[in-house]
């Protein structure tokens, strides 16, 4: 599930994520090593100046194009000093200006650490210099002392990969979920056969598990599956007009492509008659599921939907 979710979360910032087109992420490597313009690094042998060049897009690129904003004390072109405990002070002290600015916007990130969003080698740099303050602390795989958390390498990557995750799934949230708006949204009591239909409720606590913005979304789904289920498949080839559903979540209601397939329907109605008439609908095993994906998706693709769906 979590494999699923990042490889929707980079899909999607890979394709509307960034001004002037689609710009590829790895996440978290590309997120933690384009964090400036103008990177300075050093090694061994010599000191050298490496410009990532003009058109490297960073993380606060990506912001400004979500929220408009640039975040304080962060500039356009930032450079990182040369010394590397320098640098990791830094890009740690720009790593808790971001998650404060996301929390001061409404992102939940508690469990989230700036030095969770390092590169490894700076991780280590920042363990290092913790525990100078706070005296020897032994190496086990796994430990805390007073908040600082000293991971093995292969625990800190699958925790900066999962952090990193994490922050752009509130970035959606706050800057791209929260502009859906229920004003136009038509009451579900208002629809014909609903009337006996539980609504959902748009109230901030109402539930503890999706936002307003999302309950707005199963709302939009709720009234475009009722009021288009009975003209997409009045004449379906492989069974009836599906009953009325309450659809409550975003995974097992819309295993079956019906749902989906309604919305389409709604701002697209010429798909109907080529593509959607072929669906199950009272799909029960999993190839008819799968049957009724694949249609949906090149009905996708009929309508050049920029997304990248793999069934």
């Amino acid at each position: 599930f979590f494999q699923k979710t990042l490889t929707a979360v980079k899909n999607w910032f890979t394709l509307f994520g960034w001004s002037k087109g689609q710009n590829p992420i790895s996440v978290p490597y590309s997120l933690r090593r384009d964090v400036c313009k103008v990177q300075m690094t050093s090694s061994q042998e010599k000191d050298f100046k490496q410009n990532l060049g003009k058109d490297t897009k960073t993380v606060y690129d990506m912001l400004f194009h979500l929220s408009g904003q640039f975040l304080p004390g962060i500039t356009a072109r930032q450079s990182l000093p040369l010394d590397p405990v320098e640098r990791m002070l830094q890009l740690h002290w720009q790593h808790s200006t971001l998650l404060a600015f996301l929390k001061s916007q409404g992102a939940y990130l508690p469990h989230v650490m700036p030095e969770f969003l390092l590169e490894p080698d700076d991780y280590k740099e920042w363990i290092k210099k913790q525990t100078l303050k706070k005296g020897d602390v032994k190496n086990p795989d796994i430990c805390s002392n007073e908040h600082i958390f000293i991971l093995e390498d292969t625990v800190f990557e699958k925790m900066s990969k999962r952090a990193w995750t994490d922050v752009l799934l509130q970035v959606y949230k706050v800057f791209v979920l929260q502009r859906v708006s229920s004003c136009n949204i038509t009451d579900l009591s208002s629809l014909e056969g609903m009337q006996n239909m539980p609504r959902i409720k748009s109230e901030p606590l109402s539930s503890n598990i999706y936002s307003p913005y999302e309950r707005t979304i199963l709302t939009w789904l709720n009234k475009n599956y009722e009021k288009n289920r009975k003209t997409v498949w009045k004449d379906c080839q492989k069974g009836e007009v599906p009953p009325m559903r309450w659809i409550v979540n975003f995974d097992r209601d819309l295993l079956d492509g019906l749902v989906l397939a309604t919305q389409l329907a709604a701002y697209c109605p010429y798909l109907i008659a080529t593509h959607f008439v072929r669906m199950y609908t009272n799909p029960r095993t999993s190839e008819q599921f799968l049957h009724n994906c694949l249609i949906l998706v090149n009905a996708m693709h009929a309508v050049s939907l920029a997304i990248d769906i793999k069934v």
